[in-house]
């Protein structure tokens, strides 16, 4: 039973190092979305809160509680996003049906991929 443990948690550092190591090399994972007319935009990490959020002059016309349910929206867009990118990332390393119980499904990425944004 111990060696079993043993070699469990010896399987759970390595994959850790060498998803710590690949993360490191690709760098933050984000994701972005927009509303369709792009007056809010909003900027993720997988499973995170909002890290920018962007909204213009046009969006104040939705008043407080349109506004708020927008950015909610689209924020949850960006969220879902960053889990398919950081899905995609991590599917080199880590069994991809591990991180679909983990909650980050891949997708289709709603924004296309801009320079800075991935890996």
């Amino acid at each position: 039973m111990d060696d079993d443990v043993e070699r469990a948690a010896r399987k759970v550092r390595d994959v850790g190092q060498v998803v710590s190591k690949h993360v490191a090399r690709s760098g933050p994972i984000t994701g972005r979305a927009s509303s369709p007319d792009g007056a809010v935009t909003v900027v993720a990490t997988p499973g995170g809160p909002p890290q920018e959020i962007t909204v213009s002059a046009a969006a104040l016309r939705m008043g407080p509680q349109g506004l708020a349910a927008e950015i909610m929206r689209i924020a949850e867009k960006a969220r879902r996003n960053a889990g398919s990118r950081l899905h995609e990332t991590l599917e080199r390393v880590v069994d991809p049906r591990e991180l679909t119980a983990l909650g980050f499904e891949r997708g289709q990425d709603d924004e296309p991929q801009q320079q800075g944004w991935l890996r």
